[in-house]
């Protein structure tokens, strides 16, 4: 098939702003692994790349990388590649509604959508609606309450008094820990809202009880009504204080863990509980002492996958297509082998980036932007152990370090 591979960062939806170096290397990252299996299944692959990292030619195995140097261009170019193409897959944030519309504007223009249903993903990407959802099925999730952005204070203290502290304050169509705060007592919480208010366009956010336990994922396969989670996955995650930026820093695929089997089940419900969440699907949880807390479901591709990607017995985006087209999914899935995953800080020096393309593990080179003060790298390794793959990827981190800094 003729496919549109779109990742909204990296591929000019924020062509008239500046780039953020950090979500740039998840986004590109992302994009560029799907590439490579989508290649690898046998298909031939258009992307789209803001003109800023078109300049440095970046690694990828698109037949056709089409240059975009502003949001009016993005949009003409997308709707003339959609009319060609067979299907179109979109990497996008919830936030503002860009996943929803852009998936919209597809299935309104006839060609066959590989993501997640745009009703779907208007559900879920209000928590709220979410957590109602997921609480209905059975599920266990955090204690939730919606509040109003232009609340005063002290009615945020009484609507919230009843979880405790910490809290965890978010906005209500947030993406990754983007306006995430914590908050550890009444001091905290003008600060919290600002930074919601700061960080996102939602007139509302959610306030949630902290969870104490091991943060994780499940990567899902979903054909819109049946789901498999095929891998549960170690986060590394940052959660700041009001005054600091909250982040996704990787993780490690997969994650044993003694309520893995549990964690697996609990995803799978939470993907079958909306219709129309099809294809990849995220499931965010913790697991506790004794039972899994879904906290958030993704209807798009994660981060996850460039770690997916390089130890399941088959092929994640092949497995996407099949069970969108042909509501088919993935059987006797299997791991062979551990992927750990992470953010490099590395200064924009662009005489240097070229050199990093020679390094395999490298999956998105730090982009050295105009304007940014830090560029970032995302670096995804495997080998046989958990500990094994840990090691490569230091290694390799060294060799990028000894690139930019000469040691």
């Amino acid at each position: 098939m003729n496919l549109l591979m779109f990742e909204y960062m990296s591929g000019g939806g924020y062509a008239d702003q500046k780039l953020s170096a950090s979500i740039l290397s998840e986004g590109y990252g992302m994009l560029r692994s799907l590439i490579s299996d989508c290649k690898a299944a046998g298909h031939n692959v258009t992307t789209l790349l803001d003109s800023r990292l078109t300049e440095f030619n970046p690694p990828n195995e698109a037949d056709q990388t089409v240059s975009v140097s502003s949001p009016h261009e993005l949009s003409v170019k997308l709707a003339e590649l959609s009319g060609v193409a067979d299907a179109v897959y979109v990497i996008a944030p919830e936030s503002g509604q860009v996943l929803e519309k852009l998936v919209e504007d597809t299935e309104t223009s006839g060609c066959t959508s590989l993501n997640c249903e745009a009703d779907a993903i208007r559900q879920v990407s209000n928590k709220m609606t979410a957590y109602e959802t997921m609480k209905k099925r059975g599920l266990k999730v955090p204690e939730t309450v919606l509040v109003d952005i232009n609340e005063k204070t002290e009615n945020i203290k009484r609507l919230t008094e009843e979880l405790g502290h910490p809290l965890v304050f978010k906005p209500l169509d947030g993406v990754s820990c983007g306006g995430l705060s914590i908050v550890k007592d009444a001091e905290d919480i003008a600060g919290a809202v600002k930074k919601i208010v700061r960080e996102s366009m939602s007139t509302q956010f959610i306030a949630q009880e902290v969870v104490r336990g091991e943060a994780v994922s499940a990567c899902v396969i979903s054909t819109g009504d049946k789901a498999v989670a095929v891998t549960l996955n170690r986060q590394s995650v940052k959660l700041a204080s009001p005054y600091e930026e909250s982040g996704y820093c990787g993780g490690a695929v997969p994650f044993e863990h003694s309520l893995e089997r549990e964690a697996l089940k609990s995803a799978e419900r939470a993907a079958e509980g909306i219709g129309g969440l099809k294809g990849y699907v995220g499931v965010d949880m913790i697991l506790t002492e004794d039972e899994a807390v879904v906290l958030e479901v993704n209807p798009r591709l994660t981060t996850s996958y460039v770690g997916l990607r390089r130890v399941t017995n088959f092929n994640p985006a092949e497995a996407i297509v099949d069970a969108v087209i042909g509501r088919k999914l993935p059987k006797n899935v299997q791991s062979r082998g551990y992927s750990f995953f992470s953010k490099v800080e590395a200064p924009p020096r662009p005489q240097i980036i070229t050199e990093t393309y020679k390094l395999e593990d490298v999956i998105s080179p730090p982009f050295p932007i105009e304007g940014n003060k830090s560029a970032y790298a995302l670096i995804a390794t495997v080998s046989t152990s958990q500990k094994g793959a840990e090691s490569a990827f230091y290694r390799t981190k060294r060799r990028l370090q000894n690139l930019y800094h000469g040691d």
